[in-house]
C-alpha cells in the first residue's frame, strides 16, 4: 500500500513538472508571437504595409524567416494578429481602466478628450492603421474585426451618456443615436485630418466642439486659456 502510494506521488510530480514546462513553453511561444507582431508593425510602419515581407520582419528581429513560420504558418495570419495588436491599443485609448471614484460626467470628459486628441495617433500609425483597414473590402474576416470594434466603442460611450443622462447631466433624447453621431465626427474628421498640415488643432477643437453641442454641454476650455 505504502509502495502504491509512492508510485503515486511520482506520477502525480513528474505530471506537474510536464505540466509547468509546457506552460513555459506556451508563455514563451505568446511572447515570441508578439514580438513579432511588434516587429511587423514597425516595418509597415517603415516600409509600407504591401512591402513587407517576412524576410524582412526577420532581418529586423535578426531572426530566419524560416523560424518565423514557426510561430505564424502565413503571412495571412500575422496580418490577422496586426489586425488585433491595433484594434486592442484602440481599445486601451477609448476606453479607460475602471475608474469608482470619478463621476459619469468626469468619465464623459475624460472619453472626450481622448476621442479627440492626438493619442491614438501617437499610438498607431496612420499608414499602416488605413492600409489595414482598407483591406476590410477584401477579407470578410477583418471587416468583421473593425465592425465589432466600431461596435463596442459606440456601445460603450452609449452607456457612459445613459449613465450621465440617468444622473441629471445631460438632458438628451437618445444616447445611442449621439454616441452614433459622435463617432461620426471622430472618424471623419481623422479621415480629413490626415492629409491636413497646417491648423490641425484648430480643426480638432472645432469637430469637438460640434460633438459637445451634441450632448447639449458647453465643452471644456483649457486651464491656461
Amino acid at each position: 500500500m505504502v509502495v502504491q502510494f509512492i508510485i503515486l506521488l511520482c506520477y502525480k510530480q513528474l505530471f506537474n513538472i510536464r505540466l509547468h514546462q509546457q506552460m513555459g513553453r506556451k508563455s514563451l511561444k505568446v511572447d515570441r508571437r508578439r514580438e513579432i507582431v511588434r516587429a511587423f508593425y514597425e516595418v509597415a510602419k517603415k516600409e509600407g504595409l504591401g512591402n513587407t515581407s517576412l524576410s524582412k520582419i526577420g532581418k529586423k528581429l535578426k531572426m530566419p524567416p524560416s523560424l518565423l513560420v514557426h510561430y505564424f504558418t502565413s503571412k495571412e495570419e500575422l496580418l490577422l494578429e496586426l489586425i488585433d495588436f491595433i484594434i486592442n491599443n484602440y481599445k486601451s485609448i477609448y476606453i479607460p481602466q475602471e475608474d469608482t471614484e470619478s463621476t459619469s460626467i468626469q468619465k464623459l470628459m475624460l472619453v472626450m478628450d481622448n476621442i479627440f486628441s492626438r493619442k491614438w495617433n501617437n499610438l498607431i500609425d496612420d499608414g499602416v492603421f488605413y492600409s489595414c483597414f482598407a483591406l476590410v473590402f477584401q477579407d470578410k474576416r477583418i471587416k468583421s474585426k473593425f465592425h465589432e470594434l466600431h461596435l463596442l466603442l459606440r456601445s460603450w460611450l452609449t452607456e457612459l451618456i445613459q449613465q450621465c443622462k440617468d444622473d441629471g447631466y445631460l438632458d438628451i433624447d437618445d444616447p445611442s443615436r449621439t454616441s452614433e453621431l459622435i463617432f461620426v465626427i471622430s472618424d471623419g474628421a481623422y479621415y480629413y485630418l490626415s492629409m491636413v498640415d497646417k491648423d490641425y488643432e484648430s480643426k480638432l477643437e472645432l469637430y469637438k466642439e460640434e460633438a459637445f453641442n451634441l450632448l447639449g454641454i458647453e465643452m471644456p476650455q483649457p486651464a491656461n486659456s
